[in-house]
């Protein structure tokens, strides 16, 4: 069994995670370090995938300012999204040639561990034909959007806990006028430690691995 070393980030900027999120996938494609596995919770940002429409930010830019939301423009596949305080970001840094190379399968994996963990607290998650993410009662619970570099893997999914979902007011979230929800919303009131232990268990049946904490470099 492939090992997948795991880091809780906590609260971090969205371009410092990104410039993490970089290095390590550095070291993964030089093979000095194993699959990654990071969590973060971002202050509030909207980031612009490679598909991002412009029209899809709502907002003029003085409005998002005195709001407090950064504009980030990402390298990952997808449109326009919203992250802040409440979610569950996750970002697999993973080298798919030891997994499956198969871009598909990767996005359908993340989903699936999504909806494995809602199934945890009781929730059916499910997927719609044609639209990337999971979704609960026809509202979207948690988006994907993920890059990859010669099948290494970066960024990931947002994974909605106790967001305050009318900071997504200010966007159209993946270019979708469908709604969001979060597991709060939902009526759980599971912490954020009980979502991630259930999502890392999801996350090591997905991907075929042992999730473990990062190794210090005195260890290495």
């Amino acid at each position: 069994m492939r090992n997948c070393e795991f880091r809780d980030l906590g609260r971090m900027a969205w371009s410092e995670a990104f410039a993490l999120q970089q290095e390590l996938v550095a070291g993964r494609k030089a093979g000095t370090i194993p699959d990654q596995f990071l969590v973060v919770e971002h202050p509030h940002v909207i980031t612009l995938g490679r598909n991002a429409r412009e029209e899809n930010i709502l907002a003029a830019p003085e409005v998002l300012e005195r709001a407090g939301i950064a504009v980030e423009v990402a390298d990952r596949g997808g449109d326009v999204t919203y992250h802040g305080p409440g979610q569950l970001v996750g970002y697999p840094i993973l080298d798919l040639k030891e997994w499956k190379r198969d871009v598909g399968a990767y996005v359908r994996a993340i989903e699936q561990m999504l909806i494995d963990t809602l199934a945890t607290f009781g929730f059916a998650g499910e997927r719609i034909a044609g639209m990337t993410g999971v979704w609960t009662g026809g509202k979207k619970v948690a988006a994907i959007g993920v890059h990859l570099s010669r099948w290494v893997t970066s960024h990931g999914f947002a994974l909605n806990i106790d967001t305050d979902l009318s900071y997504f007011r200010y966007i159209v979230p993946c270019g979708l006028t469908k709604p969001v929800t979060s597991l709060r919303d939902l009526g759980c009131g599971a912490s954020r430690a009980e979502v991630l232990s259930a999502l890392i268990d999801a996350f090591a049946r997905a991907f075929d691995c042992e999730v473990l904490e990062p190794l210090t470099m005195e260890t290495r």
